[in-house]
């Protein structure tokens, strides 16, 4: 796999399964994240490799939906996804978690995967210019409601 577009690590003092369990939550996962605004599971029994929600997101006045395929679940180790709208591929997120002395260090990641084409659209779409720099501030943003949450048990 290549280089994330954009990547960023955490220490937090809680376990990974408490943190994994957090972010696999997706009513969680979406009040974490800055543009999502709703998660719900629309096929599977739960978050695993094969699950599929969608995801409700909004910039300003804007809003939009995408599909969402999980596509790793290792529970205290890794979640991953891929995401859609419609059937255009846009972007891959990961969430890494290592243990470590006091609780783990989580690591979360996208891939920016629009066509070229596809990226006047969905600027236009989602009001973001820059995706890349949006991501990094919304990341760290992220990680850190991650941290706040996952610390005070």
């Amino acid at each position: 796999m290549t280089d994330p577009s954009v990547a960023a690590t955490i220490q937090i003092g809680a376990s990974p399964q408490r943190v994994y369990g957090l972010i696999t939550d997706l009513p969680t996962l979406a009040s974490l994240a800055e543009e999502a605004v709703a998660m719900q599971l629309r096929k599977g029994d739960g978050i695993h490799a094969g699950a599929v929600f969608v995801g409700h997101n909004k910039n300003g006045g804007r809003r939009w939906k995408t599909t969402c395929t999980v596509t790793d679940a290792e529970p205290g180790r890794i979640f991953a996804f891929d995401v859609r709208s419609a059937m255009i591929p846009v972007s891959r997120w990961q969430y890494d978690l290592v243990t470590t002395d006091g609780g783990c260090r989580v690591t979360e990641s996208t891939w920016d995967r629009r066509p070229g084409w596809f990226r006047k659209i969905a600027r236009m779409a989602t009001g973001v210019k820059d995706r890349a720099a949006a991501n990094a501030e919304h990341i760290q943003t992220t990680l850190q409601r991650l941290k706040q949450r996952a610390e005070a048990g």
